[in-house]
C-alpha cells in the first residue's frame, strides 16, 4: 500500500481549510420534528444480485420518500451528480468508492455480451483523492455535508493502519464547522477488535443489521453500538431488501425496524436513518410504499 505523502496530506488540509463555513453538517435531533427530518436515502443506481435496473434515478428517491437528505453512492463524485442532489438539504458523498468495473465477455449464441460488475476501491490513496473531490465539491455546493466510508473494515483488514485514517480526518476537520466522517457498521462488526484504533476517527456511524431476523434485538445492538462508540451519532440503516436471503424484506420485520425507528428518533437515541436504497423501490414495492406511508404519517 502507497503510503500518503506529506505533500498530499497539506494539500487537502488547505483545500478543507478554504471550505470554512460552506461546509455546514446538520445531524438531526428530536423535538416536535416530523420523522422525514431525520431521514437519508441512499442514491444511485445499484448493481445487486438478482435485481434488476431501476426506473428510479438519482434523486428521485428522496422526492419518493419526502425525504430531504441522501448518501450519494455508486457514482463519481462530481458536479453533475451534485446538481442532480441540488435541492436536498444533505447529501453525503461515499469516498471508498464505488466503482464499475468490465468484466469478461460471456460469448452467447448472439455473440459477445459485455458485462459490468460493481466493486469498492477503498485503497488510502483513493480514499484521500476522493476526500479531497468532495471538500472542493462543497466550496460550490453547499449542501455537502459529509464524506461516507462504506468499506471501513474491508480497508482496516486489508492493512489500512489508524495513522492513515487520523491523517485523512485531521485534514476533514480543518473545515468549520468540519465535514463529517460516516462509516458504515454492521451488528456483527461491533465486537471486532479493530475498532479500538479507529474510532476516534469516525464522526457519524451508520448501523446496519444484516440478518432481518436480528430485528427484535434492535435495543440491544443499538446499546452495543454506543457503548463501542460513545458520543458518536447513530443513524440506523434500514433495508428494503434481505442481502443475506436475496429477497425482499419480510414485511412482519419491516414494520418492527420502523416501529423501532420511530421510537428512537422521538427519544433521541438515534440522529436519524438512512434508507437502502433508491434503485430498490420498483423491485420492492411493498416495502417502499409502506417505508413512504409510514414516513408521511409520522
Amino acid at each position: 500500500m502507497r503510503a500518503i505523502s506529506r505533500r498530499e496530506i497539506m494539500t487537502l488540509a488547505s483545500t478543507v481549510a478554504a471550505v470554512g463555513n460552506s461546509a455546514h453538517c446538520k445531524i438531526a435531533h428530536a423535538g416536535g420534528r416530523r420523522l422525514a427530518d431525520f431521514g437519508w436515502v441512499w442514491e444511485g443506481q445499484g448493481l445487486d444480485s438478482g435485481t434488476d435496473p431501476s426506473i428510479f434515478g438519482v434523486g428521485e428517491g428522496a422526492r419518493y420518500f419526502g425525504l430531504n437528505n441522501a448518501v450519494y453512492i455508486f457514482h463519481p463524485n462530481d458536479d453533475l451528480g451534485m446538481e442532480k442532489l441540488r435541492d436536498l438539504r444533505e447529501v453525503i458523498c461515499d469516498i471508498s468508492k464505488w466503482k464499475v468495473k468490465r468484466c469478461d465477455a460471456n460469448k452467447t449464441g448472439r455473440g459477445f455480451e459485455p458485462a459490468i460488475q460493481l466493486y469498492t476501491d477503498g485503497k488510502v490513496s483513493t480514499v484521500l483523492k476522493e476526500a479531497q473531490t468532495v471538500v472542493n465539491l462543497s466550496r460550490a455546493h453547499r449542501n455537502v455535508t459529509g464524506v461516507y466510508h462504506d468499506d471501513t473494515l474491508g480497508s482496516i483488514q486489508r492493512g489500512t493502519r489508524s495513522e492513515e485514517f487520523a491523517q485523512i480526518h485531521a485534514a476533514l476537520a480543518r473545515a468549520n464547522p468540519p465535514l463529517k466522517f460516516w462509516s458504515v457498521m454492521l451488528n456483527d462488526w461491533l465486537d471486532r477488535p479493530e475498532w479500538e484504533g479507529f474510532k476516534r476517527y469516525l464522526d457519524v456511524i451508520n448501523l446496519w443489521i444484516w440478518k432481518p431476523e436480528n430485528l427484535p434485538k434492535l435495543d440491544s445492538y443499538i446499546d452495543q453500538c454506543r457503548s463501542v462508540f460513545p458520543g458518536k451519532p447513530i443513524v440506523l440503516g434500514c433495508f428494503l431488501r434481505d442481502y443475506s436471503a436475496l429477497r425482499p424484506l419480510p414485511m412482519n420485520l419491516l414494520k418492527i425496524q420502523w416501529d423501532h425507528v420511530l421510537r428512537y428518533t422521538e427519544a433521541s437515541a438515534i440522529a436519524g436513518y438512512s434508507i437502502l436504497g433508491t434503485f430498490l423501490i420498483d423491485g420492492h414495492q411493498q416495502q417502499a410504499r409502506y417505508v413512504r406511508d409510514f414516513i408521511a404519517a409520522n
